[in-house]
């Protein structure tokens, strides 16, 4: 059942201030004095500072808090190449989402270019401007050229969330039913339904968690990358098995995990019925997974399933990282963010799904209780623990590597600050919205 009208969504958008976002100055700007210190000529001592001191960009201006989210709206969400234009709105609920769960400041960059180099450029050049670049939305297998060029370049954060938000939070997910399963990493076979950005950044991601290449399967919509087809890019390649083993069905049985990054109705509840013992399924294809959680749960009761959906269990949604990655990463004023923060990220959420979820969370989802589990390998986005247990988990692997310029020296105090960063943020975004009552 849909929880709003389409006519409720446009609404939402078109009312009031057009748009999600807004840019609120935070300095009082009433008087004369003000004024002088705002602008000219009391910015002068600001600029005079930085420009002795490249670091001090961080302490007088808002670098430090910054985020950028890229997209040229090449593949977004469910909708594909639809351009910077349609593509802006969801760059701009991105930038809500950075917002109200992890204080970050965003500003949406839609760039009107398709050209790999171009953009890779435009993008370089932005760094005086942010602490960190999100790229959203753009195709593969442009998105891996232009994510490794630019991480290579730029001395800030680079992070394409296709890519890695569905790897980091499915990674969790699949810790935890390692765990419940009893199965063991190196022995699983692996079955992946397409072969885009966040199909292959997802199987890479669980390579580093210990699954073996010669055993993941991974097929596209001409079926199983084999040694033998001749259309494979570099990046399809990587996956390609030596012989091939036939359709999606023959390659799931007897699989142990099944991850889904492709379309509606690819998986029957017969091929689910041939995988091996508790199964682990994570079938994400947006609106509709590729098969429905309840002919999945019917098929093979013993299954641990999880979907794009927050209606069922297990929901594997993006905001469980990029907001928190990014709070964790600004904070220490990491150069990159590389394999070993992603790393941390994943085993935080995997570690917090095994804390009882409070009342509040519980309550917002309907529930008497969300216990560690079959139906709760991964916890819920509205767990305002994630910043506390996610961000500092990031912050520590940024240290640990090396990327940190600013280490933290008190990871408690800096809990304790997270928990009251967010609930002081909350208030003041509250206190906003509510200013312009609309009734949405």
């Amino acid at each position: 059942m849909a929880l709003y009208t389409k006519q409720e969504a446009l609404e939402y958008h078109s009312k009031g201030h057009k748009g999600k976002v807004e840019v609120v100055p935070i300095k009082p700007c009433k008087t004369q004095k003000h004024l002088s210190m705002a602008y000219s000529p009391g910015v002068a001592e600001a600029c005079r500072a930085i420009h002795q001191d490249q670091s001090l960009v961080y302490e007088y201006t808002g670098r430090g808090n910054l985020v950028a989210v890229v997209s040229n709206g090449t593949a977004v969400l469910g909708l594909g190449n639809i351009g910077p234009h349609a593509g802006k709105p969801v760059m701009e609920g991105k930038g809500v989402l950075f917002k109200v769960f992890a204080d970050v400041d965003v500003y949406d960059i839609n760039l009107d270019c398709n050209d790999p180099d171009k953009l890779i450029e435009i993008v370089k050049s932005l760094e005086p401007t942010f602490g960190g670049i999100n790229l959203e939305d753009i195709k593969a297998p442009e998105c891996f050229y232009i994510e490794e060029k630019l991480k290579a370049m730029m001395d800030i954060p680079v992070f394409h969330d296709d890519q890695h938000g569905t790897a980091i939070i499915s990674g969790a997910g699949l810790i935890n039913a390692l765990e419940i399963s009893g199965k063991r990493v190196e022995d699983m076979k692996l079955v992946v339904s397409g072969a885009g950005a966040s199909a292959i950044a997802c199987t890479k991601f669980y390579l580093s968690l210990g699954i073996q290449k010669e055993n993941v399967y991974m097929y596209d919509s001409k079926g199983l990358l084999h040694e033998g087809r001749k259309d494979l890019n570099e990046t399809k390649k990587f996956f390609a098995q030596k012989k091939d083993v036939g359709s999606l069905g023959e390659g799931l049985k007897g699989a142990d995990m099944f991850l889904g990054l492709s379309a509606a109705g690819t998986v029957s509840k017969d091929m689910v019925k041939g995988m091996g013992k508790n199964p682990i399924i994570y079938a994400c294809a947006n609106p509709d997974p590729e098969i429905p959680y309840p002919d999945a749960k019917e098929a093979r009761p013993d299954a641990i399933m999880g979907t794009g959906r927050s209606d069922f269990p297990n929901q594997i949604n993006n905001v469980l990282g990029f907001p928190f990655i990014f709070r964790g990463a600004l904070d220490v004023q990491a150069k990159a963010i590389n394999e070993e923060m992603k790393i941390a990220a994943a085993k935080a959420l995997a570690a917090l799904a095994k804390e009882p979820a409070p009342d509040y969370v519980c309550q917002a989802y309907g529930v008497k209780e969300l216990k560690f589990g079959v139906d709760y390998v991964i916890p819920k986005p509205l767990d305002l623990r994630l910043i506390e247990w996610e961000s500092t988990a990031v912050a520590q692997a940024a240290m640990d590597t090396g990327v940190a310029r600013k280490p933290i020296a008190d990871m408690e105090a800096y809990k304790k600050s997270l928990r009251e960063r967010l609930g002081e943020s909350r208030k003041r975004v509250e206190a906003f919205v509510d200013m312009y009552n609309l009734d949405v």
